[in-house]
C-alpha cells in the first residue's frame, strides 16, 4: 500500500495517532507520561503504517549491559513498542478497547552491539481481527518483533501476545 493509499485508507483518530507518533516532540512527550524508559534508551519509531511499525534502539552507555551489549529489557520494550503502536493505531477511532500482554517470549541469536532496528508487519492481520471483534468480545495475536542490526542480522526474535477485548 502506497503512503498516500494508506492515509486515504486510515480513519481520522488513526491519521491523528500516527501524526503524534511521527512527531518527536509529541513522541518525547507521551513516553516521557506513558513510558518514560522509552526517553531512557532513546527508543524511536523509524516508521509506522497500517502494516508494520519499524523501532530502533541505539547502542550507548543507557541502553548498555555489563556484557558491552544492548541490555535485554532494553530491547524487549522496543519490541513491545512495535507492536502495541500497531495496535494503538488499529484501535484508535474504533470505540473502546483494553489490551493486556498475556505472553511474551524472546529468542536471542547475536550480541546486540550496535544500533537494532525491531519490525513488526502483522498490522493487516491485528486490524482484520480489531475490526472482526463485537462487543464484550475478545481475542488474541501472538505479534512477531525481528530485531536486526545495522549489519542486516537478526539479533533477536520477541513474540508478543496481546490479548484485546472491545468494551460495550
Amino acid at each position: 500500500m502506497s503512503p498516500q493509499t494508506q492515509k486515504s485508507s486510515l480513519n481520522k483518530a488513526q491519521q491523528k495517532y500516527l501524526d503524534q507518533m511521527s512527531s518527536p516532540l509529541t513522541f518525547w512527550f507521551g513516553m516521557l507520561s506513558k513510558l518514560p524508559t522509552a526517553i531512557f534508551w532513546r527508543l524511536r519509531i523509524k516508521s509506522l503504517s497500517l502494516e508494520k511499525c519499524q523501532v530502533t534502539i541505539p547502542y550507548f552507555w543507557r541502553s548498555q549491559n555489563p556484557f558491552k551489549s544492548i541490555y535485554f529489557a532494553a530491547m524487549a520494550g522496543a519490541a513491545e513498542l512495535s507492536t502495541g503502536a500497531l495496535c494503538q493505531l488499529a484501535m484508535a477511532g474504533k470505540g473502546k478497547f483494553s489490551m493486556l500482554v498475556v505472553d511474551f517470549r524472546a529468542q536471542y541469536s547475536k550480541k546486540a552491539n550496535q544500533k537494532i532496528t525491531f519490525t513488526c508487519d502483522q498490522g493487516l492481520e491485528l486490524n482484520e481481527i480489531i475490526d472482526s471483534l463485537k462487543p464484550n468480545e475478545t481475542n488474541q495475536l501472538t505479534m512477531v518483533s525481528v530485531g536486526i542490526n545495522e549489519d542486516g542480522d537478526e539479533v533477536a526474535r520477541f513474540f508478543v501476545t496481546w490479548s484485546f477485548k472491545r468494551k460495550s
